[in-house]
């Protein structure tokens, strides 16, 4: 455990992406629309002839019943839940036009429900969407099968609904514990209600849970927060996600509810973190990367141990590096080299189902150089290293002029002892590892080009 003190986090402490793709969506293009990612779903089929290439399968659900304040995700706040049912009408219609176009029964391994709130749906909804996605792909047998829950919208039997309908991992949003942060961002939700959730999920034989949290919101305290990571080491999740907050209010008009003058100071969330990170450690968690946890026998710890870990939009994985539909609006996807998002609101995206058509607005085609670059930010981000053969082998380069400026660069992080280079390639130190999305950005030709990071949050 490398010693990370508020002043280290506060030396590296810049904007960046979090690299849940290379290139970043911020890259996407108009000019990429339905008809150039019909062609990639054609070619994917054309290439999977006899190979069954697995796939991942992202289902954004936008429903909430009430606003959390500091959300930034795209969401409807709604009370009736009839909405929910036309929504799922759409979707069937919307994997159908996927299935006309890739072939029935592709094989999935990985599925996961995010929102807005998936546990919005009811009982019978997520049982129809659940049957609607069976009806044209196949979950294999030991895939990962995830949902994000809202804790004030489940019960034990809901939770066991949700492991009969064949969900083995779960993620609850915490975010912190103390009454005072809930109340500032509108989501109140008593400790002893997470952990009885907590309790029923294990009884129910859930394969992994996690928990979210975030540091920096309005009336958390490096005290308060010490609380709260007291309750989450003492309820023990297999995974935990800790986010930082980033105040957008001009982005995110659900921000705009916060008082500002009740965020904490930045040297006390730099605190938060650095007390994070030492009392997970202490707690027996392994720093998985960027801001995600894991107890050591955890799928996640055992992928990082053996250098099986993987990372697409949902974050790390270990699922192998494979294609991803994103269905429902603003759901991201990627098939070969191309990433595709669909419209980001109700009536675009019935208004282009209706006309027949899948509702993707943008997306990009990657280059040779961006799949080059992707592979190696995808190395140092999942493996913490970049071995120079065989990049060299498997792109028919010469590393060490092909990045030459960007292995200057990296001479200074040597320095500071983020990485190491010999001759063989890149290391990612144990201390670097907590500041890897600064690594990679050396390798970011977007971001060298334009130098404008204001976009993107914080690393720490």
């Amino acid at each position: 455990m490398p010693d990370i003190t508020p002043e280290v986090l506060r030396r590296f402490d810049v904007s960046g992406p979090r690299y849940t793709s290379y290139p970043t969506a911020d890259r996407f293009v108009e000019a990429f629309g339905q008809e150039e990612y019909v062609l990639a779903l054609r070619q994917r089929k054309v290439g999977s002839v006899g190979k069954a290439l697995p796939l991942s399968l992202y289902v954004h659900i936008p429903f909430c019943e009430s606003l959390c304040y500091y959300c930034a995700c795209n969401k409807i706040i709604t009370r009736h839940p009839e909405r929910a049912q036309v929504y799922l009408r759409y979707l069937s219609r919307e994997i159908d036009l996927h299935a006309a176009h890739c072939g029935v029964g592709q094989q999935v391994s990985q599925l996961h429900l995010g929102g807005g709130t998936p546990t919005f749906l009811s009982d019978d909804g997520l049982r129809e969407l659940m049957n609607i996605i069976k009806r044209s792909f196949t979950l294999v047998p030991g895939g990962e099968y995830s949902i994000e829950v809202d804790p004030r919208t489940v019960d034990e039997q809901r939770l066991a609904l949700l492991a009969e309908l064949g969900f083995n991992r779960l993620s609850f949003g915490v975010q912190d514990f103390d009454p005072e942060v809930q109340k500032a961002v509108h989501r109140v939700q008593p400790a002893e209600q997470v952990f009885a959730l907590v309790e029923s999920a294990r009884r129910l034989g859930f394969e992994s849970i996690n928990v979210d949290l975030i540091y920096g919101l309005p009336r958390q305290t490096p005290e308060s927060f010490e609380r709260t990571l007291a309750q989450v080491a003492q309820l023990r999740p297999d995974r935990i996600a800790l986010y930082a907050y980033a105040h957008l209010p001009e982005r995110f008009k659900a921000q705009r509810r916060i008082i500002t003058a009740e965020l904490p100071m930045a040297s006390a969330k730099i605190s938060m973190l650095a007390r994070s990170i030492d009392v997970f450690a202490k707690a027996g968690y392994v720093y998985i990367g960027m801001d995600h946890f894991a107890l050591p026998e955890d799928a996640l710890a055992v992928a990082k141990r053996q250098g099986r870990l993987h990372r697409n939009f949902q974050g790390y994985s270990t699922q192998p590096d494979c294609d991803l539909i994103g269905l429902g609006v603003s759901a991201i996807g990627r098939i070969g080299a191309t990433y595709s998002q669909n419209v980001k609101t109700l009536d675009e995206y019935y208004d282009a189902i209706d006309q027949g058509r899948l509702p993707v607005t943008r997306g990009l085609a990657l280059t040779r150089d961006d799949l080059v670059r992707r592979a190696v930010i995808m190395s140092l981000m999942c493996q913490g290293e970049v071995l120079f053969q065989p990049m060299e082998e498997a792109w028919l380069i010469d590393f060490q002029s092909y990045f030459e400026q960007e292995l200057q660069q990296l001479h200074t992080m040597t320095e500071q002892g983020l990485v190491s280079i010999n001759e063989e390639g890149i290391k990612v130190t144990p201390m670097g590892w907590y500041f890897v999305r600064g690594v990679a950005m050396v390798f970011d030709r977007y971001l060298q080009a334009n130098r404008n990071r204001a976009k993107f949050s914080r690393i720490i």
